[in-house]
């Protein structure tokens, strides 16, 4: 369940030869997103190494790679009935749009591709042992905790992997010039997690374990019947279902594993989990809750009526600086759980966030950043734009609001600076990327930083991007549902809403986005879905890096409460979306 802020200074007009001259001229082959800030062109120039990794695609004939993508197979249940195994299925055909544009024939020989990149979003990488989790929600809503969350690094690392293998984007074969993640990257703003982000998508070796530094400490060896047991022969709530029996799971779920790291620049995106507690308490919230996190004690169980209160106060934002959570967990401190401290699980700030992400030990493939700057950690800021090729530009939005509560909404001051730099940059098409959907942006709680700032919600951010020409889509997540929305404004200016599902529910997917100019008065996006890489069938007795991913997957499909709607229709997965061109 869905549930931060760049530049402090105007954007400048880009003039693109000394962007590039600054970037070491650095072919767009090579995957570079251009900085828009003149003062950061380091940035791009770090990114330039990533060009020896490219270029032997780049001097191949291009060709469409379906390889690997949802377009080929992708993962569905082999048996009907009980827990269900699954394997390779048909893949998802692509399906045309023509609500904004209607498709002109012949566009396939004449089409010249503008921009290829992936969006991952919603990873949730989860700290599963952390003392403020939720986990015994469950009580009142079965999806409350899912039997994959200890798996959240091993399936991360696995989509990594797929994005590395692919040789091309699947329509135009264009090189692939960058990922962009969508927020909720990590799930309880702990330091833990920001950590294990960072090595998942820059390369590292991580230990998915906080507490004892040998053995889990959490709900999967607590004996309570509402998890899984794994390694317990415990008939509990999901063996009765068929889940498995599977002695090592723990061990395995905690020991360390490998990141190859994207061999691709990646940007990051802010979303409520890594801005807020628990992806839902104000930054500004009870202190309380901070010193629980770190601390020795952990709730687990609770009766289902009282779990259904405090479910209800989250799901209606009543708690939104989380002193109902601390009362709450006050009231069941008898019924806590002894665990091992961490200094770990301290939740992060947003000054926190800018830092890792600028720490040039997650460099990777660069950029410096990945889009944020020494300017937003002055300016107290997580939104940014950076340049993605020639001819197009990239957005990235924080719609998290830190007054609390897991919707979002923008500032007014962020809101004006998405309208100058749209305009100071109309010779550039634009794709603008954020955490919140349009229709989950309803939350206008003021920013405890900045108590005077009025908060706009998701009409509002539509109506700016309707009033430029340029703007071609808004790529986002928070929902956890693949949905693709046509906007058209009035005069002819239109855009595409790209919403995708997550990495942590099932199909645990992420996007493919291919902009073209089709030439004839007309510009296709082309999105295609894929899966990470492990196998669709799984082998419970594999345990390794690989056979957690493949099984991260498959638990993820039998999961109790689990919606079986998430893929979206087939309008909303591997599509081609036409546009006007403004």
């Amino acid at each position: 369940m869905s549930r931060i802020r760049s530049v402090a200074a105007s954007a400048l007009e880009v003039n693109r030869r000394t962007v590039l001259a600054a970037a070491g001229a650095v072919s767009l082959s090579a995957g570079v997103g251009y900085a828009l800030r003149p003062t950061d062109s380091e940035a791009a120039t770090a990114a330039a190494p990533v060009a020896h990794s490219r270029q032997a695609t780049a001097a191949v004939p291009l060709a469409p790679y379906t390889k690997g993508t949802t377009l080929a197979s992708v993962a569905a249940p082999r048996n009907s009935s009980g827990y269900r195994r699954l394997g390779d299925g048909p893949g998802w055909a692509r399906v045309v749009r023509g609500e904004l544009a209607t498709p002109k024939s012949g566009r396939a020989s004449r089409r010249r591709a503008l921009a290829a990149f992936v969006q991952f979003t919603d990873l949730h990488l989860m700290d599963v042992q952390h003392p403020l989790r939720w986990e015994f929600l469950r009580a009142a809503d079965p999806h409350s905790w899912r039997p994959q969350e200890a798996l959240t690094v091993p399936g991360a690392i696995s989509l990594v992997e797929r994005v590395n293998a692919l040789r091309g984007a699947p329509v135009t074969g264009a090189p692939l010039h960058f990922v962009m993640t969508t927020g909720d990257n990590t799930d309880n703003n702990a330091h833990s997690e920001l950590e294990w982000f960072m090595k998942v998508m820059s390369g590292g070796r991580i230990s998915p374990n906080s507490g004892d530094p040998k053995h889990y400490e959490g709900v999967q060896n607590s004996g309570l019947q509402l998890f899984w047991q794994p390694d317990a022969a415990l008939r509990d709530h999901d063996k009765t279902l068929g889940f498995p029996q599977l002695k090592g799971f723990l061990a395995a779920a905690i020991r360390e594993v490998q990141s190859p790291g994207l061999n691709l620049p990646w940007y990051s995106t802010v979303g409520n989990h890594d801005a807020l507690p628990l992806g839902a308490y104000g930054s500004h919230g009870d202190p309380y809750l901070a010193e629980a996190a770190i601390g020795g004690k952990k709730l687990m169980n609770v009766p289902a009526a009282d779990a259904r209160k405090l479910l209800a106060s989250i799901n209606n934002g009543t708690d939104a600086k989380g002193t109902g959570y601390r009362d709450f967990l006050k009231a069941h401190a008898r019924s806590m759980r002894s665990v091992t401290p961490d200094e770990k699980r301290a939740p992060y700030t947003p000054a926190d966030y800018l830092k890792a992400h600028l720490d040039p030990a997650h460099q990777g493939h660069g950029p410096v950043g990945h889009g944020y700057s020494s300017a937003n950690l002055d300016a107290g800021t997580q939104y940014y734009a950076f340049r993605i090729s020639d001819d197009v530009i990239g957005i990235s939005l924080d719609t998290t609001d830190a007054g609390g509560y897991y919707e979002g909404s923008v500032g007014t001051a962020q809101l004006k600076w998405l309208d100058r730099t749209l305009k100071d940059n109309k010779d550039s098409y634009a794709v603008v990327f954020s955490h919140h959907t349009s229709k989950s942006m309803d939350n206008t709680r003021p920013d405890p930083a900045r108590p005077g700032e009025k908060r706009h919600g998701g009409a509002e951010v539509i109506s700016v991007l309707s009033a430029h020409a340029n703007v071609l889509a808004w790529v986002n997540g928070h929902v956890h549902r693949n949905v693709i929305t046509p906007h058209q404004a009035s005069g002819g200016r239109s855009f595409w809403e790209i919403s995708t599902a997550s990495h942590i529910d099932f199909p645990h997917l992420a996007r493919i986005i291919e902009l073209v100019d089709n030439k004839d008065g007309t510009i296709s996006l082309f999105t295609t879905l894929i899966e990470a890489s492990a196998p669709h069938r799984t082998d419970f007795a594999d345990l390794s890096q690989t056979g957690l991913a493949a099984l991260y997957r498959e638990l993820a499909y039998n999961a109790p409460g689990a919606s079986k709607t998430l893929a979206g229709s087939a309008a909303d997965r591997n599509t081609e979306l036409v546009l006007k061109k403004g």
